[in-house]
């Protein structure tokens, strides 16, 4: 629980401790203190907790959402109140030229401690990064706010025959957790839609205008195809793993 949520271990540990050993159903009444001590934690304490350690919940809008409540959940939703208003500022500007289209994240930071590890993420632990998601169309063209995973990672959209793969190169070298996420998709769902290279092009492109956003983290073979020539698309490195089923950006 504490790997996953980071209070998890501290909440449960509390529930522990406030059912005696000999109640009838501890295990039960442990379970539903458990609970109800967690989202009540998560909800209402930590939201206001976490400005003292400089982070702060991703404020959601009707151009911003999470996509999926597990992140929510999981207090994997924090970062810095710099970056926070970056990503407003690039919902709005991704909506009002694809009306509609929302600016969909998945994991951010914890909201506690420096270099705390947001698992399995190697740098997730600042509260400068966060993960967002590639955009999809519907076969007519037009763009969806769907997604092909239920967590949101671990389907690629691989290099074509002609295009660099960097998969193959790093699992080469002995990087075997590098397309480990497949294995995180938690069910692929939306089949019908597909990659839209415009729409994921001009996202990019918007996180690059922002002044004060220092690195963008996206596959060689994406980077290419997209026409993405600032200097601040970066290649992750095999010690990671692919990031051709999102973008990652962090603040300088």
């Amino acid at each position: 629980m504490t790997v996953i949520t980071q209070i998890g271990g501290i909440v449960y540990l509390i529930s522990i401790l406030l059912i005696k050993q000999t109640a009838n159903r501890k295990r039960l009444k442990r379970f539903g203190i458990f609970a109800g001590l967690y989202l009540l934690t998560t909800f209402l304490v930590v939201p206001y907790v976490a400005p003292i350690f400089g982070r702060e919940k991703i404020k959601e809008s009707e151009f911003l959402e999470a996509h999926s409540f597990f992140y929510k959940l999981a207090n994997r939703n924090y970062v810095k109140p710099e970056l926070n208003s970056i990503i407003q500022d690039i919902s709005i500007e991704l909506q009002r030229n694809n009306y509609g289209l929302k600016l969909i994240y998945l994991d951010a930071n914890f909201p506690f401690l420096e270099k705390f590890p947001l698992l399995p993420h190697l740098s997730h632990n600042d509260g400068k990064k966060i993960d967002v998601s590639l955009i999809y169309k519907y076969s007519n063209g037009n763009l969806s706010n769907e997604k092909p995973s239920i967590s949101g990672y671990g389907v690629y959209e691989k290099p074509n025959a002609n295009e660099y793969n960097q998969t193959v190169i790093c699992k080469e070298r002995g990087n075997w957790q590098y397309d480990f996420p497949k294995y995180l998709t938690l069910g692929t769902i939306n089949k019908e839609i597909e990659f839209s290279e415009s729409a994921t092009r001009e996202l990019a492109k918007l996180i690059l205008e922002q002044e004060d956003i220092g690195k963008l983290f996206i596959e060689p073979h994406l980077k290419k195809r997209l026409n993405l020539t600032s200097g601040k698309v970066r290649f992750h490195g095999c010690q990671a793993v692919r990031h051709d089923d999102h973008i990652h950006f962090q603040l300088k």
